[in-house]
């Protein structure tokens, strides 16, 4: 079958936009369909031109591109996240998380949410130098730097690319506290550094635990390592001396909430000291995405899910209020916070974080720099 790329104007979301993906081609990949993003004037679908060939076109491949920023650490000023600045060293995740709250950030490079989100990707292989430029700066006055809170920097690119590991060696010359969050296990190669920075003070990790059913696991998350290998990952940090915590994020409402209180069983079980979840989130093109995801994997649930995640978020698919967007609303959303306090509280799970260190901070010579006599 041959494939004919068309343009066409539309106002609003045109049904020809509908049309989802060959599944042999995108088989490993979260989403079904590559929307034009909300910024474009034009879509482009792929339709049959009528003649019968066998002409089958290739799986779909992961794209890399490279980007050299002119900064890396990012400022936020959000009331409800603890970190006033984070560092993503790409962009786009492989992981391919059909829920992920970050793929609408792919619009503003131009590329789809959808299928692009996963398969274009952006590495920032020059961040690590930016950084220590960034961290040498006069001005710059040192807090916990957080990284994973949009991409995952553990995706399987990394295997490759080792920015994020060049970030984490200029954080530990530095002496530069850092907080991580991952559901990739590649964090392992990486446990000589952050061992290191956890016995000053300086670590933290944690792991994101979505369901333990292996099966939609793989489902909605398609190159995510499974529950129990993030599990084992959970241990290999904890016995490291690194603090862990164990992450039910997100919680779907009437798909993965009942298995809250197993998925901290589990963590804690597994040596994580600390816990915490967040509400699904569907921002902006994500709605839509996970909408067909549901339809096309687990049909049979689709409408209670969505009934669900409307009642948690005010009778939308999203409330971006601030206070409101990562817990929800309303009775069903307060009886899961009464549940996680109760499991955290039996499993010892309720324990401050202790706050990383910012007086290590120092910044190192570079070569041929004078050194101080004292």
């Amino acid at each position: 079958m041959t494939n004919v790329l068309l343009s066409f104007t539309f106002g609003g979301m045109s049904e020809s936009e509908s049309h989802t993906l060959d599944p042999k081609r995108r088989k490993g990949r979260g989403v079904s369909t590559n929307r034009t993003n909300r910024f474009e004037k034009t879509s482009r679908v792929a339709v049959h031109d009528g003649w019968d060939i066998d002409d089958d076109l290739p799986p779909f491949r992961t794209e890399v591109s490279d980007e050299v920023p002119r900064s890396v650490i990012t400022r936020n000023t959000s009331p409800d996240i603890g970190f006033d600045r984070s560092i993503n060293p790409y962009r786009g995740c492989e992981h391919g998380c059909v829920y992920c709250f970050a793929r609408p950030s792919h619009a503003f490079l131009g590329l789809s949410p959808g299928l692009d989100f996963e398969t274009r990707l952006i590495a920032r292989p020059e961040a690590p130098r930016v950084l220590a430029d960034e961290l040498r700066a006069k001005k710059y006055r040192p807090a916990t730097i957080a990284i994973g809170t949009n991409t995952d920097p553990y995706q399987p690119i990394e295997g490759d690319r080792r920015v994020m590991r060049g970030i984490l060696e200029v954080l530990q010359a530095h002496r530069h506290p850092v907080a991580i969050v991952t559901k990739g296990t590649l964090i392992e190669r990486d446990i000589d550094i952050l061992s290191d920075m956890a016995a000053q003070g300086l670590a933290r990790v944690g792991i994101s635990v979505t369901t333990l059913d292996r099966d939609l696991a793989r489902k909605m998350e398609p190159r995510v390592p499974g529950p129990e290998r993030r599990l084992a990952t959970i241990r290999k940090l904890a016995d490291a001396g690194i603090p862990v915590r164990v992450m039910a994020s997100p919680m779907i409402p009437g798909l993965t909430d009942h298995e809250l209180e197993a998925i901290l069983q589990r963590g804690a079980v597994s040596g994580a000291t600390t816990a915490s979840y967040i509400m699904l989130r569907l921002p902006r093109e994500v709605a839509e995405l996970f909408r067909d995801w549901l339809a096309e994997a687990v049909p049979g649930q689709a409408d209670k899910v969505m009934a669900r995640v409307r009642a948690v978020h005010g009778g939308r698919d999203y409330d971006p209020e601030w206070g409101k967007r990562m817990t929800g609303e309303g009775a069903f959303a307060n009886l899961l916070k009464r549940r996680f306090d109760v499991a955290a509280a039996r499993l010892g799970l309720t324990r401050d974080e202790a706050p990383l260190r910012t007086d290590l901070f120092r910044v190192p010579p570079r070569v041929g720099d004078q050194l101080s006599l004292f």
